[in-house]
């Protein structure tokens, strides 16, 4: 500390030195001491620091002062409270002197120190800012010297900006100051006030800003001169934009005033009424209609109709210059009116996706007419805002679009379709423009809509490359245009068939490797990867091609091989030369033949490097799986030597790259290669094969397979490291899907290799060994003897007669002495039951039946399981077996219908199954109709799925049945019923569908049933619905929904008390229906998104931030997610919906609860973060002083609260 202060003595004494060098220096090193966390003042430096630095202000040398006011900002933060109010108070002073240089620097000085100010000490904070209003406020109030005010409205506004939640006091008083200012003869002073009356009323009391709009309301009303009038339009769209859902009530008073005002003769009054129907988006869309085209100015039936002519023109240099003087009239405003009613339809598009139909009916067209515009910038947000139009239909068009629903004839998709051709024939003449602007435009606005619609151009690639070619020539266009081109070029290639380029070839490949050759490594990289497009249709290899591809090939290939061969380029062209010249040798390799030997090795001289080792990984495995079979053979060796290395490094995408190459190098060359060059790969794969990377484990696993199909002898010693790993890997309870079938066919492949020490019984052994050992340290996994148990039937299918045999001696041992062996023996059982007819085996079925009456839940469910899979296999023999035993033991007729739901679900996967099991559902169904009535609700949860994947084998018979039964007077039955149409909607396209569509509607009623039960699974299906086929469900969203919002509501006649002993306790039966609504609306954000009203969805996510946890976990995601889809409209939410987080982030578990409880309440608050960090990343929600300065506060309470 005393260092300190004689350090600091020392500075403030050269800072009274009459050298301005000495001063300015000193004072820069205060300011560095300043900047360390590590400084502490003592009380007494504290004051003669802030003494000299308020003292400096007033230097007479300019740099003195800038430095004194930049010290100001970290010194705030260093010093105790009373001398930051000293410093205020001064500067206060200081800003209203008649020194017009003292009066600057000093509001810079208040401005550095209320942007310093911490947000976290509220008390610190109040305080200032109380003790700067008041003498702001009278600065304002004064209008004696114009600067003061302008500087004081600004201040203000910082204020107001960060702290308008401590100001609430002073609210009153700064919207009197400031309302007067808005009468000011200086239009700066008038813009000013507008700026702080927007942020005052993000923070203000509601009866103030019930107040303001009065004032606005009136002052509009009046409308005393146009000026004013002006001003007060400007002021509603500023308010409008900071006061979120609050403006709602004022819409209607405030539309009509605008909207009157608009038709006066005044253009920039017009731009002004545009920009507040911008701000509060669109109850007079035709007004923007009608504006967009206002140019009384200009004929556009004068321009010239002949696009070659207008290109000569064009070419000519000044040729048009003359033309556009004519109507380049200053006093012409009347393209800030074209403008604000471009930027307003923008507006309208973004936030009502909900209109898309009607927007590409009315708006569509009328943008499309504009593209002719002749002022560039409008003509900017003219594109800007059909662009917005594309991108809100992207949002829509991942949602599959059934032939025969609505959505096929009038849905946005088509629409735009339809108005293809009349878009490319207003854009391709813009895309000549001298404008390069204008040209990006163009090209960014025809790839927005080949994203939307691929291969939408196929039929206007003719019309568009004249334009393309333009923009690529050198005399015509920037750098940044070249890039721009090229990408176009890259989105057309890739989203259209390559028969549509092939006329043009000749004359786009010219300038493509034109700009391969450029200078400037963004236009090479970017036409590298257009090359790279351009080989793949000129001579596709995966569809035969009659395209004449042999002219091209040495220009392809020269042009690449240049860039190829540098070393002393961008990393990024490094990596897209390589990644070419794959595609080359891939496509065109075997006329390239004379030229391999000096490409090949290039690569792998890239393969040794770090930074290109990746990309060329890639590159190679292109070439190695090309059908023109490339001859690989002179680098083969040495490239071995390197992947194997590679299966080494911490990097798991190279990992992954050189698992999928080695195993395309050892099926498309194991005739070249021997055991030595694979031996320095095998050695790694032990340590990949691991639970703890399943991918790169499946694909270890596919490489060894391949490796034992075509060169078995290199997996010879197999057994040493690599098996123990397998076997360790198959026990694992995480091994499922890809990897497990990557499992089998290995175990497959390893059998047929006939290698020794490898033979079926030796592998079986090897697989039951873990099953079987006495006194194990821990029983294995369920899905681990499932696992095992999928290997032993998938090498016994593949060997001659022990298909049979297995299953012969599992039975006969009566399957085991212990529990985990009977169940190993089971599933064996029943997976090579599933392909193999089990039936001339009787113990097969005897033992699996006599597990039905075991005292382990789990050996019951797993004989379930294996009957009803090994029934596949002979359905004549089995299912009678199955049925007879219903009857015969009611008490094991649950186990039963899971024995028949496994043997169904798995007919029912295949055509052959369904073709096998289809003689025999009338006996099935007939029989499951028994136990509609059924008192356990588990039974009649299988008789609905059983009954739904029935109905899937034979939709015409069996559907009117499940309809019949929604009129049942059986809770019961109808609930079976709604059950069961869930299990016949799958993701993929099925017989059932036009069925589906023609009467989910009857099921979906079930919304409106008198039982909860009925209407919660019905809430399940219609969930399914939309997740899997929301064609389904689209057409009558209109009905659904007010069905499902009320299923949303807490209902107090569902809430009951329970008297526990001393205690009662509360019970809400309607919960689960509430959380099954809340799903459901989950699920229709992502796929019937644009069908929604986002505000009265937002309503009842509203509610449900304040629900259960459980319920609350789902609102918070869907927060989460309506930033990112709707961010305008949860914007004028954002208050609404800050306010439940806060309380979560808040909230206290008390001290004596259960750990549980802590841990729930931490869950929720992470939710509730996630949430409103997502509310952050909306742009503008920062600009809400509120969120931003609560965000801060709730953390730091967030982290404390916990004991």
């Amino acid at each position: 500390m005393a260092s300190v202060s004689y350090q600091i003595s020392n500075l403030l004494e050269k800072m009274m030195s009459n050298d301005k060098d000495f001063r300015f220096m000193a004072t820069n090193d205060l300011m560095t001491e300043l900047q360390k966390d590590s400084i502490k003042l003592d009380d007494d430096s504290e004051r003669k620091v802030v003494k000299m630095l308020l003292r400096l202000l007033e230097d007479k040398n300019g740099e003195v002062q800038n430095l004194a006011v930049k010290c100001l900002g970290p010194l705030v933060n260093k010093v105790k409270e009373y001398q930051v109010e000293t410093i205020v108070d001064s500067l206060c002073t200081n800003m209203v002197s008649e020194k017009e240089q003292l009066r600057d620097i000093s509001s810079i000085g208040l401005k550095t120190v209320i942007s310093e100010l911490p947000l976290a000490s509220s008390q610190l904070a109040g305080n200032v800012c109380k003790r700067i209003t008041g003498r702001l406020s009278a600065a304002i109030a004064k209008q004696e010297d114009v600067s003061v005010q302008l500087e004081a409205l600004d201040i203000l506004a910082d204020l107001l900006s960060r702290f308008g939640t401590l100001l609430v006091s002073f609210h009153s008083t700064i919207l009197d100051n400031l309302l007067p200012q808005l009468a000011s003869p200086r239009q700066a002073v008038r813009k000013r006030t507008i700026v702080a009356l927007g942020l005052l009323v993000m923070s203000c009391h509601p009866s103030l800003y019930t107040k303001l709009m009065l004032v606005m309301q009136e002052e509009l009303d009046k409308n005393s001169s146009i000026s004013t009038t002006r001003t007060y339009i400007q002021c509603v769209a500023a308010i409008c934009r900071q006061a979120g859902h609050r403006f709602g009530e004022y819409v209607e008073q405030m539309v009509p005033l605008i909207a009157k005002y608009s038709r006066e003769d005044d253009d920039e009054l017009r731009e002004f009424c545009m920009q507040a129907f911008e701000a509060f988006v669109q109850r007079y869309r035709n007004l923007c209609l009608e504006y967009i085209t206002y140019d009384p100015n200009y004929n556009y039936e004068e321009e010239p109709l002949d696009d070659d002519n207008a290109m000569e023109t064009e070419d000519e240099d000044g040729g048009d210059e003359d033309g556009d003087e004519e109507y380049s009239d200053d006093d012409d405003m009347s393209w800030k009116v074209r403008r604000a009613a471009a930027k307003c339809l923008e507006a309208v598009i973004s936030t009502k996706r909900e209109l898309l139909p009607e927007l590409y009916v009315t708006v569509s067209p009328a943008l499309i007419s504009r593209f002719k515009e002749r002022e560039e910038n409008v003509k900017s947000d003219i594109f800007h805002a059909y662009m917005a139009l594309l991108r809100q239909t992207r949002r829509i068009q991942s949602v599959a679009v059934e032939p025969d629903s609505m959505d096929a004839e009038d849905g946005p998709v088509i629409m735009l379709q339809n108005q293809v051709p009349t878009i490319v024939k207003a854009v391709h003449k813009q895309m000549r423009e001298k404008s390069i602007k204008t040209r990006q435009d163009c090209l960014t606005l025809l790839r927005e809509m080949v994203i939307v619609l691929p291969g939408c151009l196929a039929s206007h690639i003719p019309a568009l490359v004249p334009g393309i070619l333009y923009s690529l020539g050198d005399k015509n266009s920037s750098s940044n245009m070249k890039i721009d081109t090229l990408s176009f070029i890259s989105s057309l290639v890739a989203s259209h068939e390559p028969t549509v380029f092939h006329p043009h070839i000749p004359a786009l490949l010219p300038p493509v490797i034109a700009a391969v050759r450029d200078g400037f490594y963004k236009i090479t990289a970017e036409a590298l990867l257009v090359l790279q497009q351009l080989v793949q249709v000129i001579r596709p290899v995966d569809r035969p091609c009659n395209f004449d591809f042999k002219p091209f090939t040495s220009d392809l290939y020269e042009c690449t091989l240049h860039r190829l061969r540098a070393a002393d380029i961008d990393q990024e062209v490094k990596e897209r030369a390589i990644s070419c010249m794959g595609q080359i040798i891939c496509n065109l390799g075997d006329y390239l033949q004379d030229e391999l030997p000096k490409c090949l090795p290039i690569f792998l001289e890239r393969l040794r490097n770090e930074i290109t080792r990746l990309t060329t990984v890639k590159a190679l495995t292109k070439v190695a799986g090309s059908p023109l079979h490339i001859n690989l053979e002179p680098v083969l060796s040495g490239a071995m030597h390197i992947l194997g290395s590679f299966l080494r490094k911490n990097q798991r995408a190279l990992k992954l790259a050189t698992l999928t190459l080695l195993d395309v190098l050892v099926r498309s060359y194991h005739k070249v290669m021997d055991q030595s060059q694979l031996s320095t790969v095998i050695v790694e794969l032990p340590a990949l094969l691991s639970e703890t990377d399943l991918h790169i484990a499946q694909l270890t696993l596919t490489l060894l397979t391949s490796v034992a199909q075509t060169l078995p002898m290199a997996v010879g010693n197999i057994g040493g490291e690599i098996l123990p790993e397998i076997l360790v890997l198959v026990k694992s309870p995480l091994l499922q899907g890809a990897a497990l079938i990557s499992m089998l066919d290995f175990f497959q492949a390893l059998v047929q290799a006939n290698l020794p020490g490898l033979s079926f019984a030796e592998l079986v052994k090897l697989l039951r060994q873990p099953v079987v050992v006495e006194h194990s340290a821990a029983s294995l996994h369920k899905q681990a003897l499932h696992s095992l148990a999928k290997c032993v039937a998938a090498i016994a299918l593949i060997v001659p007669g022990e298909a049979l045999n297995v299953p012969s001696q599992l039975a006969a041992s009566k399957l085991g002495s212990t529990n985990q062996e009977r169940i190993f023996n089971m599933y064996t059982i029943g997976e090579i039951g599933r392909h193999k007819d089990l039936s001339g085996i009787a113990q097969v079925s005897e033992v699996l039946l006599a597990s039905f009456s075991s005292a382990a839940e789990e050996v019951k469910s797993v004989a379930a399981y294996s009957l009803g899979s090994v029934a596949s296999g002979n359905l004549n023999h089995y299912l009678g077996t199955i049925m007879s035993e219903m009857k015969a033991k009611p008490k094991k007729e649950y186990l039963l219908l899971h024995s028949l739901k496994e043997m169904i679900s798995y007919q029912a996967s295949t055509a052959a199954g369904r073709q096998a099991l289809q003689p025999h559902v009338p006996a099935i169904w007939q029989y499951l109709y028994e136990y509609r009535e059924c008192a356990e609700e588990g039974t009649r949860n299988v008789v609905a799925e059983c009954l739904g994947k029935l109905t899937l084998i034979d939709p015409d018979t069996l559907m009117p049945h499940l309809r019949e039964s929604l009129n049942s007077d059986s809770a019961h039955m109808r609930t079976i019923a709604v059950t069961a149409i869930k299990f016949t909607i799958s993701d993929q396209p099925q017989a059932i569908d036009p069925l589906l569509r023609q009467h989910i509607g009857q099921f979906l009623a079930a919304l409106k049933d008198q039982d909860p039960n009925v209407r919660r699974v019905a809430l399940v299906a219609f969930n399914s619905a939309a997740h899997n086929k929301p064609s389904l469900v689209r057409d009558l969203l209109d009905e659904i929904l007010p069905q499902l919002y009320e299923e949303t509501k807490v209902k107090k006649e569902l809430i009951r008390e329970v008297e526990m002993g001393p205690f009662k306790h509360t019970v809400d039966d309607g919960l689960d229906i509430r959380k099954a609504a809340f799903e459901c609306m989950y699920t229709l954000l992502d796929s019937c998104m644009d069908r929604l009203d986002v505000f009265a969805f937002l309503d009842h996510v509203q509610n449900g931030l304040r629900d259960h946890y459980d319920i609350k976990m789902l609102t918070y995601l869907m927060v989460a997610r309506l930033s990112q889809l709707c961010p305008s409209a949860v914007l004028q939410r954002l208050v609404l919906l800050v306010e439940p987080l806060k309380k979560t982030c808040t909230t206290k578990v008390k001290a004596n609860s259960v750990k549980q409880e802590f841990e729930k309440q931490d869950e929720l608050k992470r939710s509730a973060m996630r949430a409103v960090s997502a509310l952050l990343a909306i742009p503008s929600a920062d600009k809400n002083p509120a969120l931003a300065e609560r965000t801060h506060r709730w953390l730091l309470v967030a982290r404390t609260r916990r004991p």
